[in-house]
């Protein structure tokens, strides 16, 4: 993929909501989910393969910075929103990032009023920010099953531990 084209994948919310409205115009369903994706692993990718694949385009809400540090604690995130808005933006299965600089995507989601709403399987429907919205407009929620042994938080500590 060129460069250009990845960096064409990462935009702001009233660029993106432009672009989803004709998608959905096109009777695309469109997929979102969100997430710090600081470190990127194999449970990341799974994930995002998943997500993908329950619908025609997959949108990624991604925490900024400082919500990252406010969520996950001043040591974090390991790498900036540039660098893992553009490794997001690398994957086929990637068609929009989002960043946002709230603590939860709740805001985005009502904004972009995307077809399927998607978390991991360390949620339930009922934990998921921004479900309760997604559903009484007639979307759809999805939990994917959780990949065990991946998350940045122990692969941070392994490598701490050399």
């Amino acid at each position: 993929m060129q460069p250009e084209i990845i960096a064409g994948k990462i935009m702001l919310r009233e660029s993106a909501l432009a672009i989803i409205k004709l998608w959905q115009f096109k009777n695309e369903k469109i997929v979102f989910t969100n997430g710090c994706f600081d470190i990127l692993h194999r449970g990341h990718l799974e994930y995002l393969l998943q997500a993908a694949a329950l619908g025609h385009r997959l949108i990624v809400g991604l925490n900024s910075d400082e919500s990252v540090s406010r969520l996950k604690g001043p040591t974090r995130p390991v790498n900036k929103i540039d660098d893992r808005a553009f490794a997001l933006a690398s994957l086929r299965c990637t068609d929009l990032i989002v960043p946002f600089e709230e603590d939860t995507p709740l805001e985005l989601i009502e904004f972009l009023q995307p077809n399927i709403l998607v978390k991991g399987g360390d949620y339930t429907i009922e934990s998921i920010v921004g479900a309760k919205e997604t559903l009484q407009r007639g979307g759809k929620v999805e939990v994917l099953s959780f990949k065990e042994g991946y998350s940045t938080t122990s692969l941070i500590d392994k490598m701490k531990k050399g």
